[in-house]
């Protein structure tokens, strides 16, 4: 199925996973092993485990309706503060773990409870408590899986990556870029309209050349060749970064995945490719044999300690700096900054003069209070 790219029908991770599973369950039902190459790893998430909420499950095909689209669509459209004073109403346990700046959460947390009745954390709720489920989900949606994760050494990744970058434009990114702005972007720019924050629009290698394509024929030579050199250097960096993060994605939500149903991730280092036949093909054989045959591979799969202290969803709430954190480790790095110190000291000393204070406790919390707001409820913590 095919669909035009500016078309936001149909949210793409759902759209992937429910268009896998079929395929999928007509392998199965063949007698047939799946196997899921490449792809995000979100995406490779939500096929393993069931990770996500359907709200509309009863009457999807192949992905949500436009209307419910829409919908999220006018939600994000709302400031950051009614979004989570309406989100705090509803689901103060949610609203505890989503920052005010981030719309699109919270617009989706109301859209949950607008199509289904529930709080979309009593559904999240209900989801893990399924058997098989775990802290970040529900339980695995087929039996017996099994990760190969291919990868190399960060710097030898880092320049394959360059290189992958000058091959695309050796390939005709270029006039993909300008053909893609003409037909769908060129418009919203001269209605100062645009928003690479959603769908395609937010995807890397188009809002990089955003300067360039604007102002292409438009400017010196010059200047638009300096504007294209740092489209491509931003293109570089924000590809590296990425797999910087999917590298960091499997670690944190494979291999140190909590709870009963962690599948094995086997990994076959990449970075000598003359060596490819003994370091990747000939184990990942060995490795597929095993399983098919019910037998353990010889190969040992990776193993990470889990790191089970840290809520990366807790929020808390800094009376003193007037911000709110999440995650744990976010906010014990708050703490200690000399952002937080300063107006930390800055409001003590102002509290010491009582003339003072007694002014601004009408309207001043208590300065060397902050405030932690986990699962809904505030609690004081003495800073």
């Amino acid at each position: 199925m095919f669909s035009e790219p500016v078309e936001r029908a149909v949210s793409h991770t759902v759209f992937a996973r429910i268009s896998s599973t079929a395929h999928i369950e007509d392998l199965f039902a063949r007698k047939k092993i799946p196997i899921v190459v490449g792809g995000t790893n979100y995406y490779i998430e939500s096929l393993l485990w069931k990770i996500l909420i359907d709200p509309e499950k009863k009457t999807w095909t192949l992905g949500p309706s436009r209307e419910a689209a829409d919908r999220k669509d006018e939600l994000e459209k709302l400031d950051g503060q009614e979004l989570h004073r309406r989100l705090k109403e509803v689901d103060p346990e949610m609203a505890s773990r989503v920052h005010p700046n981030d719309r699109r959460k919270m617009a989706r947390s109301l859209q949950v409870y607008e199509q289904t009745g529930f709080t979309h954390s009593e559904l999240l709720k209900r989801q893990k408590e399924e058997k098989g489920g775990g802290p970040l989900g529900g339980p695995l949606r087929y039996p017996n899986p099994c990760i190969l994760w291919l990868y190399a050494e960060q710097a030898v990744l880092e320049e394959r990556l360059d290189a992958r970058v000058d091959a695309m434009l050796a390939a005709g990114l270029l006039e993909e870029l300008r053909d893609f702005h003409r037909r769908y972007n060129e418009e919203k720019v001269a209605e100062s309209c645009q928003d690479y924050q959603h769908g395609i629009f937010q995807s890397i290698g188009f809002k990089e050349f955003h300067e360039f394509l604007i102002t292409e024929g438009k400017c010196p030579e010059e200047e638009s060749k300096q504007l294209l050199n740092k489209g491509i250097e931003a293109l570089k960096l924000v590809t590296k970064q990425y797999a910087r993060r999917q590298n960091k994605w499997v670690k944190n939500r494979f291999l140190r995945r909590p709870g009963p149903n962690a599948p094995p991730v086997y990994g076959l280092e990449v970075t000598d490719l003359s060596r490819w036949e003994e370091k990747v093909l000939e184990p990942a054989i060995q490795i597929v044999d095993s399983f098919l045959q019910g037998q353990q591979p010889a190969v040992e799969p990776i193993t990470m300690e889990r790191e089970l202290e840290e809520n990366k969803r807790r929020g808390h709430e800094c009376a003193v700096c007037n911000r709110i954190i999440i995650g744990d480790r976010e906010w014990k790095a708050h703490i200690k900054s000399k952002s937080h110190q300063f107006h930390l000291r800055k409001s003590l000393k102002s509290h010491s003069d009582p003339h003072l204070a007694e002014r601004q406790s009408s309207n001043t919390e208590t300065p060397e209070t902050c405030t932690e707001a986990s699962a809904g409820n505030l609690e004081a913590c003495k800073t």
